[in-house]
């Protein structure tokens, strides 16, 4: 998207027509980028460095607090297509993870440090963004001219939750979302570990792989198992988010779970040797000078002294040094079809948007992609124009059918997947059907990002 030159804009019209969003997360500062870019005044609370939740360290906005991955990057799959969906809206946050990229294989992920400080710095630096660095407790005002996002995150404070449960008059869901591990690479055992990409034939890779035998799976499993797991408040429900499952709670579901899931060993053959092995975990970069690892798929909510023990269980971690260990935490989300209409606006206030996990998305992908459509949504609403649904081919549409059109009795967050697609008509080979849906979706949104760029003016301002 051109950047917007807001001189040549008066004093009196910026006061006029302005967005207030609540937390800068992905989805609060996509939002605030997607506004600022058209021309409204965005004025941006974070109620960070005055206080941290559980998850956060990071002064920073935009800080990622689970993995450092944004998933598959081929186009023919979901949420590869809405990464470039995003990119041809002109995303902030995509333009900061193609910068700050470190090898992942045929994954996009980031180096989470230089992704936060990237767009923290694009944030300030807008000349129609203005950052709060404090806590808001309560919901503004809002009206025609001045919506509000709330996209304070799934650990939105009690107290703006609260809020926002009185304006809805429904009660919000909660489940659990647990981080995995991260080690130094140079605790780790480069003679035991290798380094290879699932399917990748050739020697390199950008995966490192710990390779487990049957005895070694065995134990891990039964470790895992009887770990010391950290206990659950008292008023705490267990409602874990199926996508990002405790490693401990996979293993207890049945022994060979694991290898059917976090621990495939499938199409991660030795690269020398060709020995194929009973399971293997994948360790990931975390930054770009590769001194960092993530386990991958081992989110954890096992007590710090008991992780350290059955993860120096696997073979080439028995040194392994900890730069972060895993834990759990709370989220929390609105019952989306029951209380958000089709932009993102509250049914019961229609001046007032959700935006990221809070709207009841999963992921940082779907949380940057909500906050995007929200601050489209309430930028046109500040401007006067009537709301635009995105082409109804397209993964952003998608994204919202889940949320508008699911059953509000049994609704849970959920990650972008093919299935929230419009069907494609005819018999088509399951190989073309990734491809054949991404052209159709990225035309799509091309011709939808021409028509809000028209309608919106925004070559005036360049």
């Amino acid at each position: 998207m051109p950047e917007v030159d807001l001189k040549v804009m008066s004093t009196h019209s910026r006061e006029e027509k302005s967005v207030t969003i609540i937390g800068a997360g992905l989805a609060g500062c996509e939002a605030a980028w997607q506004a600022a870019q058209r021309g409204v005044q965005v004025f941006l609370y974070e109620m960070k460095p005055q206080r941290f939740s559980p998850a956060h360290e990071n002064p920073n906005l935009a800080e990622l607090v689970c993995s450092n991955s944004l998933r598959a990057a081929r186009i023919d799959s979901a949420v590869g297509l809405l990464k470039e969906e995003m990119r041809r809206l002109g995303s902030l946050i995509m333009q900061a993870a193609d910068a700050t990229a470190v090898p992942a294989g045929a994954a996009l992920a980031v180096d989470r440090n230089r992704f936060a400080a990237w767009i923290t710095k694009k944030i300030e630096q807008h000349p129609a963004i203005t950052v709060r660095r404090q806590e808001l407790c309560t919901l503004p005002a809002a009206k025609a001219y001045h919506p509000l996002i709330v996209a304070a995150g799934p650990l939105a404070s009690a107290e703006l939750a609260s809020a926002l449960q009185r304006i809805t008059g429904t009660e919000h869901l909660a489940f659990y979302d647990a981080i995995a591990p991260i080690v130094a690479a140079e605790s780790l055992d480069m003679q035991v570990l290798y380094r290879k990409s699932r399917w990748n034939e050739e020697t390199a890779g950008d995966y490192l792989n710990c390779p487990l035998n049957r005895e070694q799976y065995q134990r891990f499993v039964a470790e895992l198992v009887a770990a010391e797991k950290v206990p659950l408040k008292s008023f705490e429900e267990v409602r874990y988010f199926e996508g990002c499952l405790p490693v401990e709670v996979m293993a207890q579901r049945g022994p060979e779970t694991l290898r059917f899931g976090p621990l495939k060993p499938v199409g991660l053959a030795h690269p020398h040797s060709g020995e194929r092995f009973y399971a293997v975990v994948q360790l990931r970069a975390e930054n770009a000078g590769q001194s960092a690892y993530n386990l991958v798929g081992l989110q954890t909510k096992l007590t710090y002294s008991e992780q350290k023990r059955v993860f120096r269980l696997l073979p080439g971690l028995e040194q392994a040094e900890f730069l972060r260990l895993g834990s759990i935490h709370r989220n929390t989300f609105v019952c989306a079809p029951a209380v958000l209409q089709e932009d993102l606006s509250l049914r019961v206030a229609p001046h007032v948007y959700v935006a990221g996990q809070l709207a009841g998305v999963e992921g940082y992908v779907e949380s940057a992609a909500a906050g995007l459509l929200a601050g489209i949504n309430a930028s046109r609403k500040a401007l006067g124009q009537a709301f635009s649904a995105p082409p109804a081919a397209s993964a952003h549409a998608a994204l919202l059918r889940h949320l508008n059109q699911s059953d509000p009795a049994h609704f849970q967050p959920s990650n972008i997947n093919f299935s929230l697609f419009v069907p494609l008509a005819g018999r088509i080979p399951k190989k073309q059907r990734g491809i054949l849906r991404a052209q159709a979706a990225l035309a799509a949104v091309d011709a939808w990002q021409h028509q809000l760029l028209e309608e919106t003016n925004i070559k005036a301002f360049q």
